[in-house]
């Protein structure tokens, strides 16, 4: 039988362990975490009626692996979708709070009319943002995604609109990311069409009635629930936790030193990291090990409140993201209690700061979100509970060069038997972590069914 060991059990290394398990059963298959628990930064707290995420609180339904998960694994009526809101959401510019203007295509206005209309902009900001149906086309090239923005739609639309929308989603500074990384269909709209707002336009007239139902989805029971059904369908998979590998071997087969043992494996999977990767493995490619370590990680942050409705201003919508280079710690608060249902019991309100890229005490970042909020609100009320979740190196950063040096860490996969997979390569959204898990797993049999038997490696 095939021995097949899975470092990591955040949702890569879990999805992978998983579509592993049920394409062959018979596999010897043991997930090792160095945590005491599995899922990583999959975090849901349950308790005095409040439920809340530390790290991911939901999954986009156009990227379709993260829902079909859920379906596979018996979810589907746990599935939950945003209650109605109109704005869903604000962006605070440093004055006031505006709603962020209808017809986006993802972060890229595809109706003119409301672009128009937005009080978010300046007229001289609109004016700029309409040069770009005018200004010739860009090369294919990667450039930081803030200089590509503001090549395109300008300064104005980077800092009050598309930074607030996108500086949440991957570590550091989003001026920094990849665009070929990061946001390849915007550089792929520039290309095909010559300008962002006539390719948002037509992908907004080509969408029309297929844009239904809603663009974000989560579980009843918070995002937890996913990792408990994984867990509970994993069967005779073996699972190690708090089990930290120190090193690696390789001989006719890989080693996998722990703490607590050596394990042989046919086929070794690390989801970890990239750096913990690289490092593990130095001695057996550098080259790989070097790409991997250069690969950049932001510390990612989240405070959540609960308050006393009657302690609460109004607030509308689902929550408020605010604009750049404004004197916000905080990248946005979600109302929570208003985003989901059954979050919070009746007359409380749960309200959550997140941070990208600020490395602080949990204590600090309690009294920074407060201090947002009350610079919001005139007076923050003191929250009845108060959870803080802190990723010194929670998130990876798709910086300028970042498809480069992912080539050349996937270059340790010349290694017989050896697969990465996690946030650090290929996007770090939920379903893109979940689809890379799945792919790496069929990959995994196919290896099996070509090099192994019996067991044994076929030399």
């Amino acid at each position: 039988m095939a021995k097949v060991v899975v470092v990591g059990g955040g949702a890569a290394g879990l999805s992978a362990a998983y579509y592993l398990h049920r394409a062959a059963p018979h596999l010897h298959i043991t997930l090792l975490e160095a945590e005491a628990r599995l899922g990583g930064k999959i975090t849901t707290v349950a308790e005095q009626g409040f439920v809340l995420e530390g790290g991911p609180d939901a999954v986009v339904r156009y990227k379709p692996w993260a829902v079909a998960l859920m379906q596979q694994l018996g979810l589907e009526n746990q599935i939950i979708g945003t209650q109605p809101a109109h704005p869903s959401a604000l962006i605070h510019d440093g004055r006031e709070a505006l709603p962020i203007p209808a017809g986006l295509q993802m972060v890229i206005p595809g109706d003119l009319g409301a672009l128009a209309r937005s009080p978010l902009l300046s007229p001289f900001g609109k004016a700029r943002a309409a040069l770009d149906l005018l200004l010739p086309r860009g090369t294919p090239e990667d450039e930081p995604f803030g200089a590509f923005i503001e090549r395109r739609l300008g300064r104005q639309v980077w800092e009050r609109l598309v930074a607030p929308l996108s500086g949440g989603i991957y570590g550091g500074d989003p001026y920094e990311l990849s665009t070929l990384a990061a946001f390849p269909q915007l550089k792929a709209l520039e290309q095909q069409h010559g300008s962002l707002i006539r390719g948002a336009m037509q992908q907004r007239k080509e969408r029309g009635s297929r844009e239904k139902g809603q663009l974000f989805a989560s579980l009843r029971g918070g995002l937890g629930s996913l990792v408990a059904a994984l867990q509970t369908q994993l069967g005779a998979v073996e699972i190690r936790l708090n089990t930290t590998v120190a090193a690696l071997e390789r001989a006719k087969q890989w080693r996998v030193h722990t703490a607590q043992g050596a394990l042989e494996a046919d086929v070794l999977i690390l989801a970890t990291p990239a750096g913990v990767s690289g490092n593990l493995l130095e001695p057996h490619h550098r080259q790989a090990a070097s790409a991997l370590r250069q690969i950049p990680y932001g510390a990612s942050s989240t405070v959540t409140f609960a308050f006393a409705n009657e302690k609460l201003p109004p607030r509308v919508g689902h929550g408020m993201l605010m604009a750049a280079h404004r004197g916000f710690s905080v990248r946005g608060f979600t109302w929570v209690d208003q985003k989901w249902p059954g979050r919070a019991p009746e007359g409380y309100g749960l309200v959550r700061a997140y941070f990208s890229g600020l490395e602080a005490s949990p204590s600090e970042l309690a009294q920074l979100a407060l201090h947002d909020l009350a610079r919001l609100w005139g007076q923050a009320p003191e929250p009845l509970h108060t959870w803080v979740f802190h990723w010194p190196q929670g998130l990876p950063r798709y910086t300028v060069g970042h498809q480069e040096r992912v080539a050349q860490a996937l270059k340790a996969e010349e290694l017989p038997g050896l697969f990465l997979a996690g946030a650090a390569y290929q996007g770090v959204g939920l379903p893109e972590v979940i689809r890379m898990g799945q792919a790496v797993a069929e990959r995994v049999l196919a290896y099996i069914d070509a090099h192994v038997q019996d067991g044994a490696p076929v030399r």
